[in-house]
């Protein structure tokens, strides 16, 4: 089958939802005709004029960057300007541009994963949770309804939100007793009479949902129920232990055996591709490493939950001065200082590989490639 523009950022969403991305990033297609044809994507950290130079003389029809080309609002893209000259070149070519940055760096089989998966640790896991799913507070409702009324209220209360759970809707569950009741002077009730004690076969009916619904899920359980006086019960619940999130900033795990600090920084000089700036080190070269925490990308904003962790060494990009200073007087974990582009680009190898097994899932063929291309600002250094 014939692959379209479409199916590729349609997959791309599926796996990197553009929802994830933060308030201030700008994702998703940049140019690119839905319906055209892609038979060649091209893989890059960032949409620079040498990685639209690479697409076009490969025959790429579609590039997939990790940064976005325009993350700032613009009032035009003439090709006066590196960034214009790119879009104009791409265009004329035929090329598509599609970005996936911080929606790409949470989830699993993303930046973060990649890069921890790249220099050894095992099993990562999240450091700063994002899936918001987590933090919801829960009520739960129980009420008791003549049988034949029981799908009634269940519709209504789930109606209202109640019986939301994960990727799951309308979850209730239902159980049978007696209902014991004696209606005193003044009720009006639809079963007995007064001054009898009544036996009434019932349902037990029970829904969870969250607390924020709890007046539309009463008001609606109300409504529903045939009684004059409802019997319901209101239960807070606590919040439960979850299984690790799979979303969220930051990987932390251990490596398969313990090793010193400058063997480490070692591995993950190995496990990335070269760049001028090389890998920066700050601590103790003997120090033992185990446990370890990265973070792709500009990486300070998490030195503060990194500290609070039992990591042995933190690993992430373009560390400021009086930060790495402050976090290392305090006696934490030591510092592994590496290209932004480099800790990136083990990302785009993943990526390649859920693109071609999804693609030859659905009948199609498209021929995938890595760019090379250092595109790292850093072009020397002098030791």
């Amino acid at each position: 089958m014939d692959l379209r523009l479409s199916d590729v950022t349609g997959l791309l969403d599926e796996w990197y939802d553009p929802a994830w991305a933060a308030e201030w990033d700008a994702v998703g297609l940049v140019c690119g005709d839905p319906s055209q044809p892609v038979g060649k994507v091209l893989l890059a950290v960032d949409p620079a004029p040498s990685v639209a130079a690479e697409a076009i003389a490969w025959g790429a029809d579609l590039v997939v960057c990790h940064h976005p080309l325009l993350l700032t609002p613009v009032h035009g893209i003439a090709a006066t300007t590196a960034k214009g000259r790119v879009v104009h070149d791409l265009v004329r070519a035929g090329v598509a541009l599609v970005t996936a940055h911080t929606n790409a760096d949470v989830p699993a089989d993303g930046v973060n994963e990649a890069l921890a998966l790249a220099v050894g640790i095992r099993e990562p896991r999240v450091v700063v949770d994002t899936d918001d799913r987590r933090e919801r507070h829960l009520d739960k409702l129980v009420t008791f309804v003549p049988h034949e009324h029981a799908e009634g209220v269940r519709r209504a209360v789930t109606d209202a939100g109640a019986g939301m759970i994960g990727d799951y809707d309308r979850c209730t569950f239902t159980s049978t007793g007696e209902g014991r009741f004696r209606p005193l002077q003044g009720a009006e009730p639809v079963i007995g009479r007064t001054g009898e004690v009544e036996v009434v076969p019932e349902s037990r009916v029970e829904a969870v949902f969250e607390r924020r619904r709890r007046r539309q899920v009463v008001d609606a359980l109300l409504a529903a129920h045939p009684y004059e006086e409802v019997a319901y019960d209101l239960l807070e619940l606590a919040t439960p232990p979850h299984a690790p999130s799979t979303r969220g900033h930051g990987r932390i795990g251990r490596l398969a055996r313990p090793t010193t600090l400058r063997d480490f920084a070692g591995q993950v000089h190995a496990a990335l591709p070269a760049t001028a700036h090389g890998v920066r080190v700050a601590g103790d070269p003997a120090r033992r490493v185990e446990t370890v925490v990265v973070g792709s990308g500009s990486g300070d904003f998490m030195l503060d939950e990194v500290l609070r962790s039992d990591a042995d060494v933190y690993l992430t990009s373009d560390l400021r001065h009086h930060r790495a200073s402050e976090f290392l007087e305090q006696d934490g974990p030591a510092l592994v200082d590496v290209a932004h582009w480099a800790a990136e680009w083990t990302w785009l190898p993943v990526v390649e590989a859920k693109l071609r097994d999804a693609t030859r899932e659905r009948g199609a063929t498209v021929e995938t490639r890595v760019s090379t291309v250092v595109t790292d600002p850093w072009t020397f250094r002098v030791d």
